[in-house]
């Protein structure tokens, strides 16, 4: 299978474009559960260009994957994905980059909220590493201002084609 790199600004652009607002070619899932791991699936389908036809797609608002919108799913499709679409592994906070994703939990069991980074001033403070993010829009928002448990960063390294 043919690796092809992932674009970070396009990510990023994404990302700022539409925090604030929402892409009429997606549905907003803001009042059935939240729209953060929606947009964070945009948005690195923004930076990768390669949906995963069978694990990690968006057709229409009754027509995706679970991993299109989940907190958890996108998580194991990003980790195990060894077919089409993008590629994640778990690295420490210093390895994040933007376009990114960072996932919180509030209660330390289940993570339950997907960013995607926007900017880095010094990676080794959360309080310089800046999201967007929807379910509670934000932009440039500094990860430090969260209340969570946990937190996961998710650098996506590859994307298969």
């Amino acid at each position: 299978m043919k690796e092809k790199q992932y674009d970070r600004q396009k990510c990023v652009e994404y990302a700022n474009k539409w925090a604030l607002s929402r892409n009429p070619n997606y549905y907003d899932y803001e009042k059935i559960g939240g729209d953060c791991t929606n947009f964070a699936s945009q948005c690195i389908y923004a930076g990768s260009k390669v949906m995963n036809q069978k694990n990690w797609y968006y057709r229409t608002a009754n027509q995706k994957s679970p991993s299109w919108t989940g907190v958890e799913f996108l998580y194991d499709f990003l980790v195990h994905n060894q077919s089409a679409g993008p590629h994640g592994v778990l690295v420490n906070q210093n390895q994040i980059q933007v376009g990114d994703l960072i996932q919180l939990s509030s209660n330390g069991q289940k993570f339950t909220h997907s960013l995607i980074v926007v900017k880095i001033e010094n990676s080794n403070y959360l309080s310089d590493i800046y999201i967007a993010t929807h379910s509670f829009d934000a932009q440039n928002r500094p990860v430090a201002s969260y209340d969570f448990e946990k937190i996961r960063f998710v650098h996506i390294d590859k994307v298969y084609e």
